[in-house]
């Protein structure tokens, strides 16, 4: 989330990769330009700094610009049930150790502009896809409904080695794996100010509830931590064997 989310990004993920021996690193990226969308210069600011893949959202095309220049960042994917038409990947494939990890995102139909594809029609057709090029697939649902983001761990549950919900900011208490082997949790939380609304300074947003009058809502600065889980997989399976939340602080 903004300036704070990506400094310190840059400021722990070396440390953690090293101290944790993570193979691989996987961030949503897009409220990292200032609250709204990313760039292509933010996309390698984050790339360059230890993350492996980056996955966006609903505001993947909130940067004027950006939709010329996604095709050309190869470590970046944008959801996968926008129109067919859309520029950008619609799945990621990384490789570490000659372990071959699909990473591929859908969004939520509810609550949600804009209205993409089913979320989970969209999903069976890239695990039908990615089955033969990948040892491992995680999925990231970013949708708005905790329901949505449920019901859809359950759908692939087996089928996918993590289900991992964005979109809400707020990190849940609910992480597990899955009866069949499925990493579980319906929001991951936000890498960002957490004295704030949402990453935004908190006056301005309570102000807008109060009267309903547009006003700038300026990224927040203070109390940024890093949020995210740990997953661990089976190489042998592709599966998950644990899901560990962190909130890492400055």
């Amino acid at each position: 989330m903004g300036r704070p989310g990506r400094d310190i990004i840059k400021n722990r993920v070396p440390h953690l990769r090293n101290k944790l021996a993570l193979d691989f690193i996987i961030a949503n990226g897009e409220n990292s330009a200032g609250g709204a969308g990313i760039t292509a210069s933010i996309a390698k600011e984050l790339l360059d700094a230890g993350i492996d893949a980056i996955t966006l959202g609903d505001h993947v095309w909130d940067q004027r610009g950006f939709d010329d220049d996604i095709d050309d960042l190869k470590q970046v994917c944008r959801p996968a049930n926008l129109p067919d038409a859309c520029p950008g990947s619609r799945f990621l494939i990384i490789e570490r150790n000659k372990f071959r990890l699909g990473i591929f995102t859908v969004l939520g139909q509810h609550f949600m502009t804009p209205k993409p594809g089913s979320p989970f029609r969209t999903a069976d057709k890239m695990l039908e896809e990615l089955k033969d090029k990948a040892d491992a697939i995680l999925v990231e649902i970013h949708a708005e409904a905790t329901s949505e983001k449920i019901a859809l761990g359950w759908y692939l549950d087996g089928r996918a080695s993590a289900v991992m919900g964005t979109h809400t900011h707020i990190p849940t208490a609910d992480a597990t794996v899955l009866s069949r082997g499925t990493a579980y949790i319906t929001d991951v939380g936000m890498t960002g100010p957490y004295k704030s609304v949402l990453g935004r300074e908190i006056q301005p947003i309570v102000a807008r509830f109060l009267d309903g009058m547009p006003r700038r809502c300026p990224v927040a600065e203070n109390d940024a931590r890093l949020c995210g889980c740990l997953v661990n997989l089976n190489a042998d399976t592709g599966m998950a064997e644990s899901i560990e939340r962190v909130s890492i602080p400055v």
